[in-house]
């Protein structure tokens, strides 16, 4: 697209779409894709697993510090101290207590260096919830992506079903609102639009269409519109 490390920053609430977004949006041009919700899941795992309290910050902290977290974004693989978590970071119990852990200041001091870093060497599509806020304010293109609830719900509801959970609508839909409210009041780093984002409410949109919308935005933004190829 051009010789410079570009930054796409795609943020928004639960069940917005960023995900399955950011990666087609990396994969056409070619950049490496960073999902940020990932490493907080995988620190929420390991707390898990080691049953530490989700209130306990210092204990947490010294977790995502120590955790080894790959993100292998050519096979969308998620790695935590060598062993594959993908499909264990999926479960919405890990989802639930991610929410919770990515509140901690100190969890998120450590992921977002190692977000910056990630970045230092490549083109990225990075999605989560402050990328274009606090990870990456500098980011050439901001994509503000939101949906209205019951379409998130619904869709977070199909996911479920499809990775073979259990998912009834009502719980699906009630553990979406206690999400949005629990990013949007945070004291660290709350789930809000940067000014300079655009907003894409994908509310009725196909995924292509999303997409084709978003790709516009980028080639709008960098350099002279011409999509990378490779």
């Amino acid at each position: 697209m051009s010789h410079k490390r570009v930054i796409v920053a795609i943020d928004g609430p639960a069940g917005a779409g960023k995900s399955t977004l950011a990666k087609r949006v990396a994969e056409k041009l070619g950049f490496v894709y960073i999902n940020s919700g990932a490493m907080y899941r995988a620190v929420a795992l390991w707390a898990l697993r080691l049953n530490i309290g989700l209130n306990d910050m210092h204990r947490l902290e010294q977790l995502a510090i120590a955790a080894n977290i790959e993100l292998r974004s050519s096979e969308d693989r998620v790695i935590l101290n060598g062993e594959d978590v993908t499909d264990a970071i999926s479960d919405s119990a890990v989802a639930a207590a991610a929410s919770k852990v990515s509140a901690v200041p100190g969890v998120r001091r450590a992921l977002l260096e190692r977000q910056r870093s990630m970045a230092e060497q490549n083109s990225v599509v990075m999605e989560g919830r402050d990328i274009g806020s606090v990870v990456f304010p500098g980011a050439q293109v901001k994509i503000f992506l939101d949906a209205e609830p019951e379409e998130r719900a619904r869709r977070r509801a199909l996911e479920m079903q499809d990775s073979g959970q259990n998912a009834d609508m009502a719980t699906v839909a009630g553990g979406i609102l206690e999400r949005d409210m629990r990013d949007r009041i945070r004291r660290e780093a709350p789930l809000l639009q940067a000014p300079d984002a655009e907003l894409v409410d994908t509310t009725g949109m196909s995924l292509d269409e999303v997409e084709d919308t978003v790709l516009k935005i980028v080639r709008e933004r960098v350099s002279n519109g011409r999509e990378a190829t490779r």
